[in-house]
């Protein structure tokens, strides 16, 4: 696991707060998906860069 990894799982994980506490504080639904869709999206890299199909 190097740095690029590291630091893409870390913002998933991170954007993943983000969606809980918005949840929390009912804040609109748009704003929600959105997070969550970047949170995907850094997840999937950050562990695709883990396991080397994506140099």
């Amino acid at each position: 696991m190097n740095g690029t990894s590291t630091a893409l799982i870390l913002v998933g994980l991170f954007l993943v707060g983000g969606i809980i506490s918005f949840l929390k504080q009912g804040m609109p639904k748009g704003l929600i998906v959105l997070l969550g869709i970047g949170a995907a999206m850094c997840l999937a890299a950050g562990l695709l860069r883990v396991e080397g199909l994506w140099s």
